[in-house]
């Protein structure tokens, strides 16, 4: 049966990003230096082709994906927007260190939230549908090669979701103008709602995928 690949990449470096700062909704542009340093990667490396190009409608990743793909049109997914931090939005640890509930939340305690911020359910929600409603798409208008820009948290939510094998989010970390590959099979996502993990992206020219040889002895483990 014929499969697909949907490449997830990260945005590149955006302003407030050195400072640590939470960028959620906030629409930050990318920094020259983060243009720059994809403008280098685009030369260097080899990005995967795009028949349908999708992106977060936030500047930094409208801006990565007119500089990785000049001559696309993104289709702009609202639904895929960076988690809302509410009232630590645009701000850095240090302006937040007198907070009362900034320390309990960044420690990790479960099902604590910043003031005002996106409740963690209706971020899941909204990120995994429109995934859902973008590969089904995919499946049925039979696009062969498609690319989605979008931002770090989105990114590694949803191959924590979606991904084989599977990982936790902390393991889907990618730096800027990085991502994956995923091999969609129909009869696997109609089946599990899950995608094959293929490959690092971009590709370095003439260098073979190491994570592409990891998945094939991993298929062929469980296939013995």
């Amino acid at each position: 049966m014929k499969s697909y690949s949907l490449t997830l990449l990260r945005h590149g470096l955006c302003e407030g990003e050195a400072e640590g700062r939470y960028i959620g909704h906030t629409d930050a542009p990318l920094t020259e230096e983060g243009e720059a340093q994809l403008l280098r990667m685009r030369e260097e490396f080899n990005y995967p082709p795009a028949d349908a190009l999708f992106v977060s409608p936030l500047r930094r990743c409208t801006q990565t994906a007119a500089l990785l793909y000049p001559g696309h049109n993104g289709i702009e997914l609202s639904g895929l927007r960076e988690y809302y931090f509410g009232e630590y939005e645009n701000k850095s640890p240090a302006e937040l260190e007198g907070h009362p509930l900034f320390v309990r939340w960044i420690s990790g305690e479960a099902g604590l939230v910043p003031p005002f911020a996106e409740e963690l359910p209706d971020f899941q929600n909204r990120i995994t549908n429109t995934f859902i409603a973008l590969t089904e798409g995919l499946i049925k208008t039979g696009v062969q090669h498609s690319v989605l820009i979008t931002h770090g948290g989105i990114l590694m939510a949803l191959l924590a979701a979606f991904g084989l094998p599977q990982a936790p989010m902390h393991e889907w970390l990618t730096p800027s103008g990085t991502g994956y590959t995923l091999r969609v099979e129909p009869s696997l996502w109609m089946r599990t709602h899950k995608c094959e993990v293929t490959s690092l992206a971009p590709k370095e020219g003439g260098q073979p995928d190491i994570l592409e040889q990891e998945r094939s002895l991993w298929r062929e483990l469980e296939e013995t």
